[in-house]
């Protein structure tokens, strides 16, 4: 079983942050449980080579299934997954940007949005979907995704600007960064700013860095979790504890010891695994 993040080829590295790759095994009759996702900071190509999921949107209750190569921009809410007995997902992280320079599509058209990628790209998915089902390593898997980006980048939309390096910095920073001094990066005016982040990103700016620092939170939390949530808030560059519980009632509807209560039940922990830092 395999919950874990693969670098991608040097040569792909401008627009891909990550791969991740979960293979989960269940036997038959063994209960599978369900998967709340929270949001989290990225932009991904999805492909499901064996089971699909059945995605539910917490706050509709709207219900997407039986989709083999997903796409989904940025989400600010929860959507709970149901996977089948033999799960498998290769995923593509794309780095912030990068999907809006490979599409033309402003990010704002996949805000919340889990839909079939074959919509925005040709019937290829099914092409590589297909080699990764009969695909025998996860060293093949990567290999298999690693070409399939270089074919998107020849095929490359928009340019990029300064403000797509902004965008990975703010990511990549564990502290804050202000809205003037993320404009100021990106030589733009704050107007300007909020424009095109919304285009590559799907939300504004200051939404985007809560969820950056609730994922931060999220994901530290699960690979340190002997430590109290005063501890994580502080690691986490959150002024107070109530503050972080804000943010977490915000974008899953629940205190922070509550979802990770659900968190704790996901299909992965079954196999002593959890959604922290993961290197190749």
């Amino acid at each position: 079983m395999l919950l874990k993040d693969f670098i991608p080829a040097a040569d792909v590295q401008e627009f891909v942050q990550l791969y991740r790759i979960v293979h989960l095994s269940f036997a038959h009759g063994e209960a599978v449980p369900v998967k709340a996702y929270p949001p989290r900071p990225e932009h991904c190509l999805a492909f499901y080579p064996f089971d699909t999921e059945i995605v539910e949107y917490k706050n509709s209750g709207r219900i997407v299934k039986n989709i083999p190569v997903v796409l989904y921009g940025q989400f600010s809410e929860v959507t709970n997954r149901s996977i089948g007995k033999n799960f498998l997902v290769v995923q593509i992280i794309f780095n912030p940007g990068a999907l809006f320079r490979l599409t033309g599509i402003a990010a704002t058209a996949l805000t919340n949005e889990y839909i079939d990628a074959e919509n925005i790209f040709s019937s290829q998915l099914q092409n590589v979907n297909e080699q990764l089902f009969f695909a025998t390593t996860y060293p093949a898997m990567i290999t298999i995704v690693n070409n399939f980006v270089r074919s998107l980048i020849k095929k490359q939309q928009k340019p990029k600007l300064l403000l797509d390096d902004a965008c990975t910095f703010l990511l990549q920073k564990k502290d804050s960064l202000s809205i003037d001094a993320l404009a100021k990066q990106a030589c733009l005016s704050t107007k300007q700013l909020d424009r095109k982040f919304n285009e590559r990103t799907g939300v504004n700016p200051k939404l985007y860095a809560k969820i950056i620092r609730f994922d931060r939170a999220f994901r530290f939390k699960n690979s340190h979790p002997h430590l109290d949530w005063l501890r994580i808030a502080v690691e986490c560059n959150y002024y107070d504890y109530q503050h972080l519980v804000k943010d977490y009632k915000a974008f899953t509807g629940l205190s922070p010891t509550a979802f990770h209560e659900i968190e704790n039940n996901a299909p992965e922990r079954k196999f002593g695994l959890s959604e922290g830092y993961y290197k190749e």
